[in-house]
């Protein structure tokens, strides 16, 4: 399908949600589109044919997209990260009975995997299916109380090895089927949200830099692949761009459900605007000048504390080359690492705004030394 297409028929589908709100378009059609870790193309064809309507748009070997809004000769540049690739599975093996076994792409707990719809990503179309657990009798599950990948398969419908092998082969990856669903309160259900929200706060923020047009720095959006198995593509990025300042943005689990805990990070809360973490591997500098642009522009915002690696971009960007002021955002999100996420469509915008008065805030002879 064309990515216009893809797009367009996102976007009806929003709008025939009786509880709609708003959803941006772009965001929409992110949410949509595929792509586990390594397989990140139709997501990144979203992005960047969003982005080509105001920046200059380029990728790398690794399905990297970068987004320039230019600043004029000389500018040094920003650099805002935010990983495009979300978690998934990968096919191991094809059984004679045409029931897959598979590994997954991230870090997945049987639990939300079980009963799930998923779609794999074959050589000639999506593949429909669903994981499913082995029968276990009364018996057997008095000395198995906790689930275990082992224990699930992936069913496409396949009567025998050689009809699934018709249509998989292993390595072929895929990720949850789940529409986006909107919810009371402007709040947002869907797969996915880690971490296409910070890949859609770097598009949007890029996009309203371009067009306030009074940036004094380069500003580059970044959707960056492969986090979710090791930060590669932020490492790489970084190393080819050599930005003079970096925000990653990406999603960090709330403690206002049960069993949360603001005692290990701070209140993370859905509503509570941009998360602005602090800790040894964020430039000081960096996480002060964000807390100040966002009390002069009344941008809703709290703080995470982060005592060592924060577990997203920012630990690579960080020490790329001789090292880069690094500064991290997060969107508080509830159930991550399933297939309904949840997070506020309000701290979602409070983080672009963020972002995009950080942008401008910038000058060309802005210090970050330490």
């Amino acid at each position: 399908m064309r990515v216009e297409s893809f797009i367009a028929v996102s976007v009806a589908a929003s709008c025939l949600n009786a509880q709609a709100v708003a959803v941006p378009p772009v965001l929409s059609a992110l949410l949509d589109a595929p792509g586990p870790s390594g397989h990140e193309e139709a997501a990144a064809a979203v992005w960047r044919e969003a982005a080509s309507a105001f920046a200059e748009v380029t990728s790398d070997t690794l399905g990297n997209s970068f987004a320039r809004v230019r600043a004029g000769d000389g500018a040094p540049t920003f650099a805002v990260l935010g990983h495009i690739d979300e978690i998934g599975v990968l096919v191991s093996n094809v059984e004679d009975d045409g029931l897959l076994s598979f590994v997954t792409i991230g870090g997945i707990s049987p639990e939300p995997l079980l009963g799930s719809r998923i779609e794999l990503l074959a050589r000639s179309g999506p593949v429909p299916g669903t994981i499913a657990r082995r029968r276990l009798q009364r018996e057997q599950l008095k000395d198995r109380p906790r689930l275990e990948l082992a224990d699930l398969h992936i069913d496409i419908g396949a009567a025998s090895r050689a009809e699934a092998e018709a249509l998989v082969r292993i390595g072929d990856a895929g990720t949850w089927v789940e529409p986006a669903v909107e919810l009371p309160g402007n709040r947002l259900l869907s797969k996915g949200l880690d971490n296409r929200l910070g890949a859609y706060v770097a598009l949007e923020a890029a996009r309203r830099v371009a067009e306030d047009g009074g940036a004094r720095v380069d500003v580059v959006a970044v959707a960056a692949v492969q986090e979710e198995i090791g930060t590669h593509g932020a490492r790489a990025g970084a190393f080819g761009l050599e930005p003079h300042v970096a925000l990653a943005v990406d999603v960090t689990p709330s403690t206002d459900t049960p069993g949360g805990d603001p005692r290990r990070a701070g209140r993370i809360e859905l509503g509570a605007g941009a998360m602005i973490a602090r800790g040894p591997i964020l430039n000081r500098h960096v996480t002060d000048l964000l807390a100040e642009v966002a009390e002069r522009e009344g941008i809703a915002h709290a703080f995470e504390a982060a005592s060592s690696q924060t577990n997203t971009d920012a630990d690579d960007v960080h020490h790329a080359r001789a090292g880069v002021p690094t500064g991290l955002l997060s969107i508080p999100t509830r159930y991550l690492h399933t297939p309904s996420e949840l997070c506020s469509l309000d701290d979602v915008e409070a983080t672009v705004r963020l972002v995009t008065a950080f942008a401008l805030a910038l000058e060309r002879d802005h210090s970050f030394l330490r």
